[in-house]
């Protein structure tokens, strides 16, 4: 693609609607605005301003249009940018784009707005992929993480880790400069002092990636168990609806009903399962073997017990198969009623009442992830690339401080610290090759 275009493209939703936003981007974007608008008197361009156009057709006016330019670098791209507002018909946006480009713009390529903002100052690549997450969030928890992204709080994490890594590698440089006069301005010692804070900044952004993947993607809760121990009932009370059929017969639920809810900010997929034992037809067969099937598939697995009757054998064994095939959590319902189970690790809840049902909420996420509730204050990644590039950094600093135990000359050093260096970069954007920007805005929007 050629950055010194103008690029154009329709910046709302595809359908029909109350406004559509027709974007203009680039050094003609204000004279392909101003020939194919007709204003009603004289125009002079005012950034920051909206103004009444018109848009003409060959056999009259269109529509009725309020233009507003956004003049570099003070705009979403650091050049010039118009949007035009239409009336949201596909027929109008579509006939504003064609004009557009008959003027001599560009269709812009998925993401291409952003990427020159990128490529132009105006945000640093993080910034630039927090936007996507922005557009894709599906709760207020979810944007609200990726504006507090958008606004550079992945950046301003990193940036002093980088900081005290650029400081070792200049003392080293400046060691080696010295060598000749046998001044030793970084001994063993305080290179291993350096590296301590920096080692552990890294590797404490890198784990919150746990938690930041969920917060990005959610993730799939499976309710499993025997018959009558209450599963769709706790399903209802996560969901906070009465979803799935409730009664005392055994075996109601024949096959799996799923629905997100929002936990903590977080879309959760919550699958009710069909009880399991050993099935009584073929169509209840089906269901269980479903069931084992949805356990696989769950980034979490609650296994439910009914703890006012004895625990028994089948009740273990499925507890057993949870764990074996990864994250499971015991809950015990019927904590309302005289108890007879005893399970150390169950948490108790009643799906009747609603008691410790947000005990069991905090439970689910300390299984997924661990130490979340503090990177929800201190900032997380939610990004994969960048947790690859943040262990990647880390496998080198490991191999410089081995360096250092081993008295490997500072000229060695130096190497695995500039390869540290490197994907720290690689994050913001300092040292990215083009072929991951490409992968990266590809994955936007037109017209984002």
């Amino acid at each position: 693609m050629n950055l010194h275009d103008t690029i154009v493209a329709v910046s709302t939703p595809p359908g029909r609607g109350g406004l559509g936003v027709v974007r203009l981007s680039g050094a003609d974007a204000t004279a392909i605005a101003r020939r194919i608008l007709r204003f009603p008197r004289e125009h002079a361009w005012q950034s920051w301003r909206a103004v009444l156009a018109e848009l003409p057709g060959a056999q009259g006016t269109i529509d009725q249009v309020v233009v507003t330019l956004f003049k570099r670098p003070r705009s979403y791209t650091a050049e010039d940018v118009i949007e035009i507002s239409c009336h949201g018909s596909p027929v109008i946006l579509r006939y504003c784009v064609e004009r557009a480009v008959a003027e001599g713009a560009r269709l812009a390529e998925p993401g291409e707005f952003t990427l020159r903002a990128y490529l132009n100052g105006r945000i640093d690549l993080p910034q630039a992929e927090a936007v996507r997450d922005l557009i894709e969030a599906t709760t207020l928890y979810q944007a609200r993480i990726a504006a507090q992204q958008v606004e550079g709080s992945v950046s301003r994490r990193i940036a002093p880790l980088k900081e005290q890594l650029l400081e070792l590698i200049s003392l080293l440089e400046a060691g080696i400069d010295f060598a000749e006069d046998d001044v030793s301005v970084a001994p063993a010692g305080e290179i291993q002092r350096r590296l301590d804070p920096i080692e552990r900044g890294l590797d404490r952004l890198a784990a919150s990636f746990a938690y930041g993947n969920i917060v990005r993607f959610g993730l799939t809760l499976a309710i499993v168990g025997r018959p009558n121990v209450g599963k769709s009932s706790l399903f209802n009370r996560l969901l906070e609806q009465d979803r799935a059929i409730v009664t005392d017969i055994p075996g109601t639920t024949r096959d799996l009903v799923s629905e997100v809810a929002a936990i903590r900010g977080i879309p959760v997929k919550l699958v009710d399962t069909a009880g399991i034992r050993e099935g009584e037809g073929l169509v209840e067969t089906l269901g269980i073997e479903r069931s084992f099937q949805a356990m696989a598939d769950a980034d979490l697995t609650l296994v439910v017990v009914d703890l006012s009757v004895r625990v028994e054998e089948p009740d273990r064994e499925l507890i057993r198969r949870a764990k074996s095939q990864g994250r499971a959590l015991v809950v015990g319902n019927k904590a309302d009623l005289p108890g007879q189970a005893v399970l150390d690790d169950a948490v108790a809840v009643s799906a009747l009442t609603g008691a410790g049902v947000e005990s069991l909420r905090e439970a689910i996420f300390d299984a997924v992830a661990p130490g979340a509730t503090g990177e929800q204050e201190n900032g997380f990644i939610t990004s994969l690339r960048h947790e690859q590039l943040l262990r990647e950094s880390l496998s080198y600093l490991t191999k410089a401080r081995a360096a250092v135990a081993e008295s490997i000359p500072h000229e060695m050093l130096l190497l695995d610290l500039y390869a540290a260096l490197r994907p720290i970069d690689a994050i913001t954007g300092a040292t990215t090759a083009d072929d991951i920007l490409n992968r990266i805005f590809s994955t936007f929007c037109i017209g984002k």
